[in-house]
């Protein structure tokens, strides 16, 4: 897939051969002022959004009741589906065994059986849920090859997700597999999720922050969680541009990129920059949906942390929403633009941003809007973005 290409190509590979080394990051251990009182659950999804879920299905209500129909009759949703875990999971770039696809979708499966059982109530499916973990925890000990990180990012996310919600509510997952369960992401997923990749497409270091930070929750890591803030902090502003940044984009903090042309390559190609166009958006729309769906994810955990990523980035991440948004619906795109031609590959990306900039701050996000419209209910990516609009739907506004 080609989401698990390094970025800039040849520039990347000059970078990397002139030192640029990845390298664990490093943070202060111990607890300060900042330190959070963690809320469970608190990965992307809240016990308020998941009892609004079961409300608004048992109701009947669009889009949530469409949206339930799909989430139930997914293949993820099968009690009879079986779990396929690995002690070692190797992905190359662009390839890779079995373990690397079944890594990916029975972490999805696990949150799968999680929120149905939050909306439905059926113990069958926690413990479907639960058993799908357990499968893992018992074997799993690493990522290896070039797409690790990716890799463990996709389905470390995935895997909190679901961990959350089972460990807040039911009472029947036993105390020595949760254990278990948290040694495994803290082993086999943090260490590879908090390196450093400052000259990849940003889309690899958002949804290794997405991760980061939602394992950082389900363990109550003071640390994971204030590292995986600033990593936020950092990597959205030179992501996403705006003119108030100056004439040209900011480059990735601690990347060789400095000079106009090395960010015009970094950027592919790009050298023309308005408010909300993406480093990556020359490249494809699919891969831009991952980097605002991971934004989002990470905004709306920090949300449920007392945090508001959202209101820091607002200006930015609308903007970027609604650029991105007009042009996956089908807008012509000017000469300036990526020569004129753009790929229109976006997912399901946008149901979290647009619930919490529409509903909860009463934004207007008209492309967005329609663009969520369109492709309701959104299922999966098969990677790490699933049901978005059973967990963050709304009723659309009245005319």
């Amino acid at each position: 897939m080609n989401a698990s290409k390094r970025v800039g190509f040849a520039v990347v590979g000059a970078l990397l051969a002139g030192g640029l080394l990845l390298a664990a990051c490093a943070a202060p251990e111990g607890h300060g002022a900042d330190d959070v009182v963690f809320r469970h659950p608190g990965v992307v999804v809240s016990q308020g959004g998941l009892r609004q879920a079961k409300q608004m299905v048992a109701a009947g209500k669009e889009p949530w009741s469409s949206a339930y129909r799909s989430l139930l009759t997914s293949r993820y949703a099968s009690l009879g589906y079986a779990p396929h875990p690995a002690d070692v999971v190797p992905c190359p770039f662009n390839s890779g065994p079995q373990s690397c696809l079944d890594e990916r979708q029975d972490a999805i499966a696990a949150y799968t059986h999680a929120l149905l059982w939050s909306v439905n109530g059926r113990t069958a499916h926690a413990r479907k849920a639960v058993q799908i973990m357990d499968a893992w925890s018992a074997v799993m000990k690493t990522h290896r090859e070039d797409n690790a990180a990716l890799q463990a990012a996709w389905s470390g996310s995935s895997w909190a997700r679901a961990a959350e919600i089972m460990n807040a509510a039911y009472p029947d997952w036993e105390r020595s597999r949760v254990d278990r369960f948290k040694r495994m992401l803290r082993t086999a997923y943090l260490p590879v999720v908090r390196t450093q990749v400052p000259a990849y497409n940003g889309n690899w270091e958002l949804a290794m922050t997405d991760a980061a930070v939602s394992i950082a929750v389900f363990l109550e890591d003071q640390v994971v969680f204030r590292e995986s803030l600033e990593r936020f902090r950092a990597r959205v502003p030179a992501y996403f541009y705006l003119r108030s940044d100056g004439p040209r984009p900011m480059a990735p903090q601690a990347a060789a990129i400095r000079t106009a042309d090395q960010v015009k390559a970094y950027w592919f190609d790009q050298g023309t920059y308005v408010d909300g166009i993406a480093q990556e958006t020359c490249r494809n729309l699919m891969h831009v949906g991952y980097a605002l769906a991971a934004s989002a994810h990470i905004a709306e955990t920090a949300w449920h942390q007392g945090v508001d990523l959202y209101g820091e980035q607002s200006a930015r991440l609308r903007t970027a929403l609604e650029f991105h948004a007009k042009y996956q619906l089908g807008a012509d795109a000017p000469p300036w633009l990526c020569g004129g031609k753009v790929e229109r590959t976006m997912g399901p990306d946008l149901e979290v941003a647009l619930h919490h900039y529409e509903t909860r701050t009463g934004a207007k996000l008209p492309y967005t809007r329609a663009l969520v419209e369109k492709t309701r209910p959104a299922g999966t990516d098969e990677l790490f973005v699933a049901w978005e609009t059973v967990s963050h739907g709304e009723a659309p506004p009245t005319t």
